[in-house]
């Protein structure tokens, strides 16, 4: 695939890095507000169990094989529009992305037959996930690619969509329990499907007003053509299977996915249950989204001074060595839970914050070695592989709660609330050292190989 810097053009500067901020910022708007509460939402008001939730999400991965693949060949193999390859197709589906957000939190059904419920769950998970937000996720990321072909701008454009989603993450993590949540007369704490749907409206609007300032703010300056190659589908993927810098990546990423939505998810339910503070769950998020954003800052140059897989196998060894221990200590004092908690997270933004970074290398390394670009294909096949995590985190949350005995009835119970502190901490420890070994040993692109590959593309587009 032919790619060429378009003249006459801005420089690559801080408003791009503002603009793609602000698509990740529209798509967690509708993503984290899901992985939070899309199973709080029907396990508490729509009365499904757990585990039903959990299947579904897994289920749904089967769909994605095909949307997230389809899509990326769509998007390789359409021409440019006015302003480049990429953005023409967030304006299509931005819309119907925060529409089919909205309709999953539809607590009008909760009182309809258990067949329809689920029938309505599965309906609008897979038009949301596996359709729309497909068809906005896989332009947006494959788009950096466009924007610079520098590797260091790149970092920085995988920096600044890992501040978009830590706004996001803080808007969602610190108002939504606030909001959703209520105490009863007996002292509960309540989840409230009213108050749900009425925000997850307020995060469809302005998701749609993150990505309307993505589109604005940002240019692709970097030409690359309409893929018009007689290769197929599966000499693609043949191509995309012979890369270990690709098996390597996707590994990782189903890893750092199955622990940090664990993390995630288990945060409604540990500090309700556990700690008897739905506030927490506020508190828990603004530090943590605080430690991340300062990350966001610092991680970019110690990811170009010692590289991007150096930085984020050590990251992911320190919070899975403090996760461990928080388990074997059985913690008591929620202050000191959310040290733990901030330490851990710290550790992960490691990898998370340049994991979209990592993904551009890895398609620049398969053009070096093959000669051809597909970065809409490879970008959705990464996609996929991150969706597998997401659901793979979802199915064994849903899982493990379930063989706790967890039920809305049985929160409040204090064998069950341990039982969800030891999910919550031995699970994500777990899977942090897997994944800090499997950055090390699988995951080959080195700062030295990366360097190398853009070195090698860079005097090969001089050439042409």
């Amino acid at each position: 695939m032919e790619k060429n810097v378009r003249q006459n053009l801005r420089p690559f500067g801080m408003r791009d890095k503002i603009g793609y901020m602000f698509g990740d910022f529209g798509n967690d708007f509708t993503f984290i507000l899901a992985s939070m509460f899309l199973m709080k939402f029907y396990t508490d008001v729509m009365g499904i169990s757990a585990a039903a939730v959990g299947l579904m999400m897994m289920l749904s991965r089967i769909v994605d094989a095909f949307t997230d693949i389809g899509m990326g060949q769509l998007v390789d193999r359409s021409p440019s529009g006015k302003d480049g390859k990429f953005k023409q197709w967030m304006r299509r589906f931005m819309g119907p992305v925060a529409l089919a957000s909205f309709l999953m939190y539809a607590v009008w059904f909760k009182d309809m037959s258990m067949g329809f419920k689920v029938f309505w769950m599965y309906f609008t998970y897979l038009l949301w996930g596996s359709v729309c937000y497909t068809g906005i996720n896989i332009p947006y990321g494959s788009m950096a690619s466009a924007i610079t072909d520098s590797p260091n701008q790149r970092t920085e454009l995988s920096s600044a969509r890992s501040i978009g989603a830590t706004l996001a993450q803080l808007s969602i993590g610190v108002i939504a329990p606030i909001f959703v949540y209520y105490t009863d007369k007996a002292g509960n704490v309540i989840f409230d499907g009213h108050k749900m749907m009425i925000f997850s409206l307020i995060c469809s609007v302005l998701a749609l007003i993150c990505y309307t300032i993505c589109i604005k703010f940002t240019t692709e300056r970097v030409q690359i053509k309409q893929n018009e190659s007689d290769s197929s589908v599966f000499d693609i993927f043949k191509a995309m299977l012979t890369s270990k810098s690709l098996i390597g990546l996707i590994v990782c990423a189903i890893l750092l996915l199955l622990a940090l939505l664990t993390m995630n998810g288990m945060a409604n339910y540990i500090y309700p249950s556990y700690f008897k503070n739905a506030g927490a769950i506020s508190v828990n998020t603004m530090i943590n989204s605080a430690i991340t954003f300062a990350l966001s800052l610092v991680i970019p140059n110690f990811a170009g001074k010692i590289g991007k897989k150096e930085v984020s196998a050590i990251g992911c060894a320190v919070a899975g060595i403090v996760l461990i221990l928080a388990y074997f200590m059985k913690i008591k004092s929620l202050g000191l839970f959310y040290v733990v908690m901030a330490i851990a997270t710290a550790g992960l933004a490691s990898f998370n914050i340049i994991t979209w970074a990592m993904i551009i290398d890895v398609i620049d390394d398969i053009e070096v070695k093959t000669g051809n670009r597909d970065d809409g294909t490879i970008y959705g096949s990464y996609s996929f592989a991150r969706k597998l995590g997401q659901a793979a985190s979802s199915g064994l949350t849903g899982a493990l709660l379930s063989m706790v005995g967890y039920t809305t009835a049985t929160a409040v119970n204090p064998q069950i609330a341990q039982g969800i502190y030891n999910i919550a901490t031995l699970f994500p420890g777990v899977v942090f050292i897997v994944l800090s070994v499997s950055l090390t040993f699988i995951y080959p692109l080195s700062k030295k190989v990366v360097d190398n590959n853009s070195k090698i593309l860079k005097e090969r587009r001089e050439n042409k």
